[in-house]
């Protein structure tokens, strides 16, 4: 009788089912079978949990992320915004101050747009996509506790159920997704591991956030976005954006400083805002309707965890999204680095087997990429707050801040040179573009426009608003 070998399809356990945990559910089921480890139990529609702290706050993803949402997940952009969601023209549809109080200047000539709606809207959309997906397997209400295997080799995970029963799943990897609060780092010193190197750089930033009623006909007006982004070289640094979102509503958030933190009390959040280095958010928060108390953060600080440097690092275990690293979140790039982890790993699978001895490792290492694009940017502007960080920016650091405050100015007032400051921003491609003819030649001899000297807010835009 010929020989029949039956080839066992690998398997998979993502711990965290967020967005990053989501998406590499979604990019692993080309590989193996799912299983999804969630703590909490999770809502039928968009509504908050839990484990998304930071839902109530204002939250986007730029136009790098939506291309990636779209790369992993094919058409779930357009169900999430057949379900309330827009996708703004960056910077048509948005009226934005810079942190050096430059404004820019509205053009339509970039095609970065990105996606815009609740973060409720956004993981419920994500959920219904990637778990109708039959190769995922949903536990629910189910804590994981410690790894299972040895230095070399994660061979499963120990978890917990809510009622207290212990449970030890194994699998070909093990992929931790658990986000700002990961206990990789405990948990692999516990495998004999040595302690993973670790930055933090804390603007002391703090957020406060309140639901509005949209006023007036802005909702008949495909109102912008409002940003007042904070200027690191004035200390506080303050800030906030109005963001026209599902519902007729808008996610106000506004934020500050040591020393120039926004407070929890209601009566207090619009003289904050109008107390702005530009009074507009407060403006047109006159005519609008509360329809929260006001939520606040402070678990700001962006943090990151250096797992491609380590000397060692064991087979079937990864590390993704925020677990590997958090951003201060008015960068808006959690989420698009999230999916770009997810492709990192789905595309390094595709010519590496999931399997073989080394795998993970290079995994890890090409998830570090867009990990590391987000991160200097944040850590590029959050570093010259006061007490931000230990270590003091260099005079390299410094020219680059000086650059890219150059390229802030020359992309107010230039559509080529503002394309090529969006493709950094959005994660669409390194900080070299920022070096391109597109960007030089409009900085040193291109033709000299006026900076903006107030918001270029339409007057029928303000109109519907204001009444």
């Amino acid at each position: 009788m010929p020989d029949i070998t039956t080839t066992r399809r690998p398997t998979a356990i993502v711990i965290g089912a967020s967005a990053a945990g989501l998406f590499a559910a979604a990019a692993l089921t080309e590989f193996a079978d799912v299983t999804l480890i969630e703590r909490d139990t999770l809502p039928d529609g968009p509504e908050a949990r839990r484990g998304v702290p930071q839902a109530k706050h204002a939250h986007l993803v730029w136009s790098g992320g939506v291309q990636a949402f779209n790369d992993l997940l094919p058409g779930v952009v357009d169900d999430i915004v057949a379900s309330g969601a827009r996708l703004v023209h960056i910077m048509g549809d948005m009226v934005s101050r810079a942190p050096n109080e430059v404004w820019f200047r509205r053009f339509t000539s970039t095609h970065h747009r990105n996606l815009v709606c609740s973060r409720p809207l956004l993981d419920s959309g994500l959920r219904t996509r990637v778990l109708s997906d039959q190769r995922i397997t949903l536990r629910e209400a189910t804590r994981a506790v410690e790894l299972e295997g040895t230095a070399t080799r994660v061979t499963g995970v120990r978890v917990q159920s809510a009622d207290g029963d212990d449970d030890t799943l194994t699998a070909d990897l093990v992929v931790d997704a658990t986000g700002r609060g990961s206990r990789a780092p405990q948990w692999l010193e516990a495998l004999g591991l040595p302690k993973v190197t670790e930055r933090e750089v804390n603007a002391g930033v703090a957020y406060a956030t309140r639901l509005y009623r949209a006023p007036g006909t802005t909702a008949d007006t495909n109102f912008p976005l409002i940003n007042v982004q904070a200027n690191p070289a004035k200390a506080p640094g303050q800030g906030g954006i109005i963001l026209p979102v599902e519902n007729n509503q808008w996610i106000v958030t506004l934020a500050g400083t040591r020393g120039g933190e926004p407070t929890g009390e209601p009566d207090r959040f619009e003289d904050f805002a109008l107390g702005l280095g530009d009074p507009i958010i407060g403006e047109l928060l006159k005519n609008a309707e509360p329809l929260s108390d006001v939520a606040t953060t402070r678990s700001t600080a962006n943090h990151r965890r250096y797992y491609e440097k380590m000397r060692a690092w064991p087979d079937g275990f990864l590390v993704l999204g925020d677990a590997i690293a958090s951003y201060n979140p008015v960068y808006g790039h959690g989420l698009t680095v999230a999916a770009q982890c997810a492709l990192a790993v789905r595309n390094t699978l595709r010519t590496t087997p999931l399997t073989a001895s080394g795998t993970a490792r290079r995994v890890q290492r090409a998830a570090s990429r867009p990990v590391a694009a987000a991160w200097d940017l944040a850590v590029g502007q959050d570093a010259f707050y006061p007490g931000a960080t230990d270590t003091p920016p260099t005079a390299v650091e410094k020219y680059l801040a000086r650059y890219v405050d150059r390229c802030v100015e020359t992309g107010a007032s230039n559509p080529r040179a503002l394309a090529a400051l969006l493709d950094v921003m959005s994660l669409e491609k390194p900080a070299t573009r920022l070096f391109s003819p597109d960007m030089v030649w409009p900085m040193l001899f291109g033709r000299k426009k006026p900076l903006l000297n107030a918001a270029p807010l339409a007057e029928v835009e303000r109109d519907s608003a204001l009444g």
